[in-house]
């Protein structure tokens, strides 16, 4: 008995740290604040942030980002809520502008309503800017399906994942919650489809 429980305990302690870490890369986690020499944690041509979850965290991480110096360029992506609403990248759009980002540095995506129309309609903008490298922003759980997605449709194009770790739908915590669970394994079950399934 005692080892049946020891057993479901570790398998669950095995369960949470590897979905955390599966679902969040994070391309810059042992890099400074600001870009620097090295290869890896250099500039890039633009940041990318696309909306859904916690839109609003996503796009502070993305403004934080530039102001920090990683690029020039911040692209949002992400439709209406509904369509008497404005579109999620004209809110994240405004965001930055409020945080002191000039509105010519800012391109936006406002028809994208899936992570696969957010990388399929930013190419359009990687390939009109030029764009060679990005650092791609949202959700800790949402990061790596979407990287997965932008590879597949932004080719030759090189993505840094840096994800919001901490936001109203998701933190270190999320295991905690059954809404944590729900999410964690939505995402794993949408990875394993698009592997599959390729869509």
């Amino acid at each position: 008995m005692i080892r049946r429980l020891i057993f479901l305990v570790v398998s669950i302690i095995s369960i949470i740290i590897g979905l955390s870490i599966y679902l969040q890369p994070d391309n810059l986690r042992d890099c400074e604040k600001s870009p620097g020499v090295n290869s890896s944690c250099s500039s890039v041509d633009a940041i990318v942030a696309i909306s859904g979850g916690d839109t609003v965290a996503r796009a502070n991480q993305a403004i934080e980002l530039f102001k920090d110096g990683w690029s020039n360029v911040l692209i949002f992506s992400g439709d209406a809520i509904d369509e008497n609403s404005p579109s999620n990248a004209y809110v994240m759009q405004q965001l930055a502008i409020s945080a002191g980002v000039p509105a010519e540095s800012i391109y936006i995506d406002e028809k994208a309503d899936s992570t696969k129309q957010n990388a399929e309609n930013t190419q359009l903008i990687f390939a009109e800017l030029g764009i060679n490298k990005i650092i791609l922003v949202t959700s800790g759980y949402h990061q790596r399906r979407a990287s997965l997605e932008f590879e597949k449709y932004t080719q030759d194009v090189v993505i840094l994942n840096h994800p919001v770790l901490s936001d109203k739908d998701w933190s270190v915590w999320w295991w905690l919650t059954p809404r944590g669970w729900w999410l964690a394994g939505s995402e794993f079950a949408k990875i394993i489809v698009l592997k599959v399934v390729g869509a």
